[in-house]
């Protein structure tokens, strides 16, 4: 497999659907919140996480499955992060069909991008991808650079 480029987009005015509100979807969502504030959830039920964004209006929540057919045409992105693998496979389709950008929780070869581990601190932001199959590996070195990047005292503003 090809190794991914790293790209920097400005997602600030994209409109991101994620359908799916369990743990991988919070997760996600929680990384997308400090750089999408158009961010939708449609789920039947939704962790804590999510709902309570929500109620603190850092998205919008529809609490309903995905419909085949239901992927507004201007959506920019979509998470399929739901607990059915046939329901993350319909939605990939109907992305592909939209030409919509996709990341399928439940099959890495359905995703056009893959969520990097992120490391930040004011205007500051690391990306940490280890191929989207080294899971551990990613997150070990996520959590370090996390670490440095918090004690260090490096303020430069310009």
């Amino acid at each position: 497999m090809a190794k991914n480029f790293p790209v920097f987009l400005d997602i600030s005015k994209r409109k991101i659907n994620v359908y799916g509100a369990g743990r991988i979807a919070s997760r996600r969502v929680e990384t997308l919140l400090a750089f999408a504030p158009f961010l939708t959830v449609f789920a039947p039920e939704a962790s804590e996480q999510i709902r309570q964004a929500a109620a603190d209006k850092k998205l919008v929540f529809q609490k309903k499955a995905y419909e085949p057919g239901s992927i507004p045409l201007d959506t920019w992105m979509v998470l399929a992060a739901t607990d059915d693998v046939s329901v993350n496979e319909e939605i990939y389709r109907e992305c592909r069909e939209k030409g919509i950008l996709v990341n399928v929780c439940s099959n890495r070869e359905h995703c056009d991008f893959q969520f990097p581990g992120i490391a930040s601190r004011g205007e500051l932001v690391i990306g940490i991808n280890a191929g989207g199959s080294a899971h551990r590996l990613a997150k070990a070195w996520t959590d370090r650079i996390r670490k440095e990047v918090e004690e260090d005292g490096y303020d430069n503003q310009a």
